[in-house]
């Protein structure tokens, strides 16, 4: 059974914009965490992942963002995140990784602030 999840991406200027679709948690954390490392090896260094389309995030969820970042930051990259769900905002904010992660409205506004 395929994991209840979709992932695109697509280049706008020097950025990758990682769309995330579905569920992440424990099941499809490794798609994610794959799909993640395949773009940092084909050179790609900035990201900004969009999880407006994510209907559920776990902690392996979590997990594998801030395994994610470690791995982008490790090559001198930037990842940002794009959130609107108040209740995804607020297990962000509940678990201090809003300190950890730049949090944005839109992957327009992710890709704009510095």
């Amino acid at each position: 059974m395929e994991p209840p999840i979709e992932i695109d991406h697509s280049a706008v200027g020097d950025w990758t914009i990682v769309e995330i679709r579905g569920e992440v948690d424990v099941y499809t954390v490794p798609v994610i965490k794959q799909y993640m490392i395949e773009r940092l090896a084909d050179g790609h260094r900035r990201f900004v992942v969009d999880l407006r389309a994510v209907a559920f995030i776990d902690s392996m969820g979590l997990g594998v963002l801030v395994g994610a970042l470690k791995r982008v930051q490790s090559v001198h990259g930037e990842l940002k995140l794009v959130i609107t769900d108040a209740n995804t905002k607020q297990l962000f904010a509940l678990t201090g990784l809003r300190h950890v992660f730049p949090i944005y409205d839109s992957v327009y506004q992710a890709r704009r602030t510095s």
